[in-house]
């Protein structure tokens, strides 16, 4: 597949820049399959939308505060983005401008140097870097929580881009569709009879880095580190129907039947021609032209995701990350 297939005009005013407010006050576009008009709704009427016996998969990592402003020895900023952790205490990271940075840089805080850079990961952009103290207490001192560079107004309330279910600190970014979830809301999907389970998948350069090959074959897909408890597994085997809220939880599910793995790394890539073993519907924001997450959503409903994102793009829908969500079934043929 061409990866220009899964281009659309993106007008700059439907990013949206603040999250909706309350959280499940968002809309909701549901898609009703190829032979019905999708339904215009909140993401407070998701109960609506469940079963009794509909498993609810949600990811409960939690962003952690990843962007670090530092300087060189001579003075000059660098901002460093840290990934996820490698072996010997390097981890793997963003730095901007990293042409000017040199492996051996020492990058500093204040008066005392926290970080050397080091050689690149590979010939994507990132480098490995290591934390000369306790990362998560760099982080706790100096660190922001990254927020996605088309969001160019400052959140009032950092939380706002956590999971109200939000627990280890292990992501470099949110897993966006469950920021519409509250916890009455999730009540309301107990009480229809669906379980609400959790697993953690730690989001990273995989799931925010473009598509730069003309083909979606020859795009190559980061690894991300998911952990899926047994008890989650379990009811999704015992699931009418498994409800993914999010592309994260899709690729970690699609990962354990892939490999029979509970915990690993996927560099999984979902695409068209994906045979989904797991995941039967999901919650989903809009996303990215010529992304990753939406060769997986074309993978899930087929091609009229573009009817779909038109729609919502007439509607007035806010896109990305703090934008509107969509709830769509997957294609029987899929």
């Amino acid at each position: 597949m061409r990866t220009e297939e899964l281009h659309y005009e993106l007008p700059e005013a439907a990013i949206a820049q603040q999250p909706a407010e309350p959280r499940d006050s968002s809309r909701l576009l549901v898609d009703r399959g190829p032979t019905a008009p999708p339904e215009h709704r909140l993401t407070r009427d998701l109960p609506e939308l469940l079963n009794p016996g509909d498993v609810l998969v949600v990811n409960n990592s939690r962003v952690m505060p990843a962007r670090l402003r530092l300087r060189k020895a001579t003075g000059g900023r660098v901002e460093v983005l840290l990934l996820e952790p490698g072996e010997n205490g390097w981890w793997s990271g963003l730095v901007r401008p990293g042409r000017r940075v040199p492996p051996g840089t020492e990058l500093w805080l204040d008066d005392q140097p926290v970080m050397e850079v080091g050689e690149p990961v590979s010939d994507d952009g990132r480098r490995w870097v290591r934390p000369t103290g306790d990362p998560g207490a760099l982080m706790d001192q100096a660190g922001e929580v990254p927020l996605p560079p088309y969001v160019t107004e400052e959140l009032s309330d950092l939380e706002r881009y956590q999971t109200v279910y939000a627990d280890r600190p292990v992501s470099a970014a949110a897993p966006t569709a469950g920021l519409h979830l509250t916890e009455e809301v999730l009540d309301r999907c107990r009480a229809v009879g669906a379980v609400v389970c959790e697993l953690e998948l730690a989001v990273g350069t995989a799931t925010f880095t473009p598509v730069m090959a003309d083909y979606l074959d020859d795009h190559v897909m980061h690894t991300e580190v998911y952990r899926i408890p047994e008890a989650t597994l379990a009811a999704c085997v015992r699931a009418e129907r498994v409800v993914a809220v999010g592309t994260t939880v899709v690729r970690a599910l699609e990962s354990a039947a892939a490999t029979g793995a509970a915990c690993a790394q996927t560099d999984l890539f979902i695409k068209p021609g994906h045979q989904f073993a797991v995941v039967d519907a999901l919650l989903t924001n809009f996303h990215l032209p010529r992304s990753s997450l939406l060769a997986l959503l074309a993978a899930f409903i087929g091609p009229r995701w573009r009817h779909l994102y038109n729609t919502a793009l007439a509607e007035g829908y806010r896109f990305l990350s703090l934008g509107d969500a969509m709830f769509c079934t997957k294609d029987s043929s899929r």
